[in-house]
């Protein structure tokens, strides 16, 4: 995944850090992580973030990372995938699977069914659940292929800019 930003006329940014931080939302983390990799570029140049930009600068940020995910045993399921593209993936998760591993589900999780499937795509990224949902509920589970986009989805949460619904079936009485 390629971020890309020109520098406009009305823009007031001073460097690239700034872009960075106030276009793109960045964290200081990432930016860390993005500075030690070498995956800024000025114009085409890997760049410091402390460089001066200019009216019509192409600043771009290669979020292209291979993660460790060993943590988490891979394990074959049939998978709900409902929406999928280089940023995200939303499935439908059943009832009666977790999200994450754990000492009851070190292996029947729906992390591991990920995993296996990232395995079979050749991705090799961190599985990283943005919502969650209670073992016994099922609804849409969306996963962030990459740290950018986790923050993003996980900002929009908190700004109340993703809306949740739950609907609940009830047989008999309350």
């Amino acid at each position: 995944m390629v971020l890309t930003y020109t520098i406009l006329n009305n823009d007031s940014y001073q460097n690239v850090k700034e872009v960075l931080k106030a276009h793109f939302g960045i964290s200081e983390r990432l930016l860390l992580r993005l500075k030690n990799s070498k995956k800024i570029f000025l114009n085409g140049t890997p760049t410091y973030v402390s460089n001066p930009v200019s009216i019509g600068d192409n600043i771009q940020v290669h979020i292209d990372f291979v993660e460790d995910n060993s943590n988490i045993i891979p394990k074959k399921m049939d998978l709900n995938i409902l929406y999928e593209d280089e940023c995200y993936l939303v499935l439908n998760k059943a009832p009666n699977i977790a999200i994450h591993p754990s000492m009851l589900h070190y292996e029947s999780s729906l992390s591991n069914g990920i995993k296996y499937y990232f395995d079979s795509i050749n991705l090799h990224k961190k599985i990283r659940p943005v919502n969650r949902l209670d073992k016994d509920t099922s609804g849409l589970v969306v996963f962030a292929k990459n740290e950018y986009i986790q923050e993003c989805l996980v900002a929009q949460m908190k700004s109340k800019c993703m809306k949740k619904t739950y609907i609940a079936v009830c047989h008999r009485h309350i």
